[in-house]
């Protein structure tokens, strides 16, 4: 039977229907440990019982975990109570793609921004080896911040249930098996001619799909038509779409993808662009292909924050120039916010910067910026942020707020709480799916891993076991066998502190072991080479100075004498943090300024109506005020 309002399937308390369909009931539900809002995908106790339908709900399961990328819903995890199996999901606001699709026909760059979006999450599932095999407009969202969402990965299971079909046009999706030759699963109007001969489907068969999605946005109506079932599955398969009514521009693209013949069919989503720009339909301006090329600088304030595409080459004083030196400076605005550590981050492919940003009523908050538009986006839900940091493929931003670590995607929508924090000092993002991070600023606290998708941290170092106190500003290297961090004996000065590295796996250093790379420096970044198979650069700051030391990754290293880079980086050397970030292409980005610790503040006397004057005219580097006992 449905689950009622106030049901509750282990913490997850049911606030709402959603919808129903032949795979379960979908429902509103609240996270009462994290206190947030979920989808609840439940699969009631009957189906629950059939194999075959348990199997393909468990397949689901296994392929959004294995997927995680900021346009496709997210699983946060499986719940079993009460009879009912449960997939726990990101819970997306706003409509379907159908549903805008019933109010017209879509504009044509509306239509493109909105599919751009949707070719990246089903890339991501095809790079894995998935297929979804039943995309259709019922199966994408768009969030009000015009983020595309795909759902419903459960017939990308191989194994599926035989059941009925019914219906034409507006046809759910369905299994049948018509004749010993194989099985057809998906929906008729969207289905692919080898799916329909019931034939083995591949990433091919969702480039038609999403073709036949497409002529729909364009045109307000479906391509494939009929009275039932059968009607429409002939016409997918013998009628030669006709393309007179959608853009020309977009016409060669949508051939590519409606041909019959997979093997004359697009064979990867990702070259989409390709087509579009032979034909002058790009979905981004031309400057966007130059955006590897150069770098913007963000400013706050009346500081200058520098990008520059360094191009592995700013290291003069080791190595000849490989690429020209090329120094951008631009303002972010007013409202950009210069902190005490990190002020920017840049993304892995050196296009985009996170940073954080006064919002509505003056709270603090991230904004991201595409390095080829002038306009920065805030990312609502990010209240208090600092310090972000990019995962990978840069698809997501870390950062702390509130004492959490969290994540958001670079497009928007949720910010996910991954786990508790106390004074955070810094973190990286894995390739295997792992943060590093210094949860606490309290004296003794070292490393620990925490997973991106949240849970429980482990700790990695405790600092005392180095005769240390402080172990900061963890930076992953490639591969993730080993995290250069920031570590301090006594952190009056971290100018005269050390980089050091940490063994995360045997190697050259055994698991655990750490070794000392420099003395006299903080806040270490790695550079990879300009070529595979190189030597790439440790570089770190020391008294306002960025300095670049040539380092094996593998063996961890020094090959030289590190030679300064750069002068007037900013940083603080009371907290350990530097105010720079590298990219994998060899961009740096930077704000201008003297090292110095801790932002100034003024200390003021606030009386009970709420009435302040200065305590200290000058304002310096004050924190953590206190009254003394007899309060005067």
């Amino acid at each position: 039977m449905p689950l009622s309002v106030g049901d509750k399937l282990g913490p997850y308390e049911i606030l709402a229907p959603l919808g129903a369909g032949g795979m379960g009931e979908v429902y509103r539900g609240r996270d009462t440990k994290l206190d947030r809002e979920v989808a609840v995908k439940v699969l009631p106790g009957a189906l629950a019982r059939d194999p075959e339908r348990l199997a393909r709900f468990e397949r689901e399961a296994k392929v959004l975990a294995s997927l995680n990328h900021p346009n496709i819903a997210q699983i946060y995890g499986v719940q079993e109570a009460e009879g009912y199996q449960a997939l726990v999901m990101e819970l997306v606001p706003g409509q379907t793609l159908a549903a805008r699709i019933k109010t017209g026909a879509i504009p044509l760059d509306e239509s493109l921004r909105l599919s751009a979006q949707m070719v990246d999450a089903l890339g991501a599932a095809h790079d894995k080896g998935i297929t979804h095999r039943d995309l259709k407009p019922a199966n994408v969202m768009i969030t009000p911040e015009g983020t595309v969402k795909v759902l419903d990965f459960r017939l990308a299971a191989m194994a599926p249930a035989s059941g009925d079909a019914s219906g034409a046009t507006n046809s759910p999706t369905f299994t049948m098996s018509p004749t010993s030759a194989g099985m057809i699963m998906g929906t008729a109007p969207y289905m692919r001619p080898e799916q329909a001969r019931g034939s083995q489907a591949d990433r091919r068969s969702d480039i038609f799909s999403f073709g036949v999605v497409l002529f729909e946005m364009l045109t307000g109506r479906q391509l494939f038509h009929g009275e039932t079932v059968s009607d429409i599955l002939a016409s997918v398969l013998k009628d030669e779409p006709n393309l007179d009514s959608v853009p020309e521009k977009v016409r060669p693209l949508l051939k590519r993808c409606l041909e019959k013949d997979p093997k004359k069919r697009l064979q990867a989503i990702g070259d989409w662009d390709l087509l579009l720009a032979e034909s002058g339909a790009g979905s981004q301006p031309a400057a966007a292909s130059q955006a590897a090329k150069k770098i913007a600088i963000a400013a706050a304030a009346v500081f200058a924050l520098a990008a520059i595409a360094l191009g592995f080459g700013f290291y003069r004083a080791t190595r000849p120039v490989e690429k020209p030196l090329i120094r951008i400076n631009a303002d972010l605005g007013p409202d950009a916010v210069a902190g005490a550590n990190i002020t920017v981050a840049i993304s892995p492919d050196g296009k985009r910067i996170a940073f954080p940003m006064r919002g509505p009523g003056g709270k603090q908050q991230l904004a991201t910026r595409l390095l080829d538009q002038a306009t920065p986006t805030l990312l609502s839900g990010t209240d208090n942020a600092a310090d972000p940091f990019f995962s990978p493929d840069g698809q997501w931003i870390g950062f702390f707020a509130e004492n959490k670590l969290k994540k958001i995607s670079v497009l928007g929508g949720a910010a996910l709480a991954l786990c508790d924090t106390s004074g955070p000092r810094g973190a990286s993002w894995g390739e295997d799916g792992t943060i590093i991070a210094t949860l606490s600023s309290a004296v003794g606290v070292g490393l620990s891993r925490v997973s991106d998708a949240g849970g429980q941290p482990q700790t990695l170092t405790k600092p005392q076991d180095k005769g240390e106190l402080y172990q900061r500003w963890p930076q992953l290297l490639p591969g993730g066998n080993a995290v250069l961090f920031s570590g301090a004996a006594v952190a009056s000065n971290w100018d005269n502190e050390s980089v050091e590295v940490l063994a995360l796996k045997n190697g050259a250093l055994k698991a655990g072991e750490i070794k000392i790379l420099v003395r006299g420096g903080y806040f270490p970044h790695y550079l990879p080479p300009a070529s595979s198979g190189g030597i790439g650069h440790l570089v770190y700051l020391h008294e306002g100075v960025l300095l670049g030391v040539p380092f094996d990754p593998v063996k961890l290293e020094l090959r030289g004498t590190p030679a300064p880079l750069l002068e007037d980086v900013a940083g603080n050397t009371t907290f350990g943090g530097g105010q720079f970030d590298v990219s994998r292409t060899g961009s740096l980005v930077y704000l201008a300024g003297k090292s110095g610790g801790g932002a100034n503040f003024p200390v003021l006397w606030m009386d009970s109506s709420g009435k302040t004057e200065p305590l200290q005219a000058k304002p310096g580097d004050y924190a953590t005020p206190r009254f003394s006992p007899d309060g005067n």
